[in-house]
């Protein structure tokens, strides 16, 4: 049940980055004075509409996007209104033109932020630095050699979880020596065999226990080989959380680090295409594109394990990769149109240099070709993705 609610979250949150996405072009648009005639999130027949003031609002069948109608996109619009002629789109200058153009993807940016900064001061961020992560307990195992098939046998309980420790302990010290990473902690506990005393901070209360480290193969632990070494059962957490104030700057980093994972993603896209084939297959390939399909049953496995945090970046990343993806200067998305607006500012100002009038406006009719080859292509990546992961869907790791 909590995975359902988990997709039905997640496809809800792509419907509300949609929606702001539209209203990103529409207030902006109206900011400058243009004339926005609609704004319908979905496509197809209408469910529901109403009208406040020049713009008619509302809900159509198929939930696949949304538009914003600002009358005179383009100079091929035939304007009756007179009205609508002189608020068209394209008597604006062209720096407004490009603000509007872009502020469908600055929304999904911003609204990438600040999920970005909610995760920092909530449920904590990934580690995707590797920066050094604090000695704080974030789960106590139940033992730490567990039998055939992962089981834990009932009279060998994890030492942490026997000596009364607790998630949310910081690690202060082991045997004396101060720890301030949970990478010197682990080596700490590797070294030692016994009663050992650990020093730890709860709730702003330092205290002190004494922990029976047990000796396991280090196989158990995820490395290789029989040698034995020290374990008591603790967990690390793989976020890391921030303070209000601190969390601005972590939230820069953080978000930078995003906007480059997804900039080498879209340009490793095409080279990917083909393995979708492969998993739609039957083959597991869990490094090829998705859809909202796949994210949604992503998200929905994060809610059904309880990592919100997942949830969150998840999220987050659909939002840069929707606002990068649109400014790609490839006719329909927004950067299409973007291009062809400075194509033509820069054009004109090459004529006044050289003494000639501005030329006319490009002729999108002449484009079209262009436009419905990439449409196309976009239309069969988005099939494949979508087969892919019905068919056989990337999961969360258990």
């Amino acid at each position: 049940m909590t995975f359902v609610l988990g997709v039905v979250l997640f496809a809800l949150g792509i419907g509300i980055s949609i929606a702001l996405h539209e209203a990103g072009h529409m207030y902006s648009a109206k900011a400058f004075g243009m004339k926005v005639r609609r704004y319908f999130i979905g496509f197809g027949p209408t469910l529901y509409s109403f009208r406040r003031g020049e713009t008619e609002y509302g809900l159509k069948a198929i939930p696949g996007g949304g538009f914003c109608d600002i009358a005179g996109m383009t100079t091929l619009e035939e304007l009756h209104d007179p009205d609508e002629r002189r608020r068209a789109f394209f008597r604006y200058s062209t720096w407004k033109r490009v603000v509007v153009l872009s502020a469908g993807s600055l929304t999904h940016f911003v609204l990438g932020i600040v999920l970005v900064y909610v995760m920092a001061v909530s449920t904590g961020l990934p580690n995707l630095q590797g920066l050094p992560i604090p000695p704080v307990v974030s789960q106590v195992s139940q033992c730490v050699n567990p039998g055939p098939g992962g089981s834990c046998p009932a009279d060998s309980p994890a030492p942490a979880k026997n000596a009364g420790l607790q998630p949310g302990d910081r690690v202060l010290a082991v045997a004396g020596t101060p720890v301030q990473n949970f990478s010197e902690l682990s080596a700490a506990i590797q070294s030692r065999s016994g009663p050992t005393e650990f020093q730890f901070d709860r709730d702003g209360q330092q205290r002190t226990v004494t922990v029976d480290v047990a000796q396991v193969p280090v196989s158990a632990l995820g490395g290789e080989g029989d040698e034995l070494v020290g374990a008591i059962g603790v967990v690390p957490s793989r976020t890391l959380h921030y303070g209000t104030l601190e969390a601005v700057g972590e939230t820069v980093t953080f978000t930078g680090t995003m906007f480059v994972n997804t900039w080498e993603g879209l340009k490793q896209f095409p080279e990917k295409i083909p393995l979708l084939l492969n998993r739609i297959a039957g083959e597991y390939q869990p490094e090829t594109p998705i859809s909202v399909v796949g994210a949604s049953v992503l998200g929905g496995d994060a809610v059904d394990a309880g990592t919100w945090a997942t949830f969150l970046v998840l999220l987050a990343a659909l939002n840069f990769f929707l606002g990068v993806f649109n400014l790609l200067p490839l006719l329909p998305l927004d950067g299409g149109h973007i291009a062809v607006n400075l194509y033509e500012r820069v054009r004109n100002g090459l004529r006044r240099v050289r003494g000639r009038p501005d030329g006319p406006p490009v002729d999108y009719t002449r484009l079209l070709p262009l436009t419905y080859a990439v449409m196309i292509v976009f239309i069969g990546v988005s099939v494949l993705t979508i087969t892919a992961d019905i068919v056989n869907p990337i999961r969360l790791p258990r």
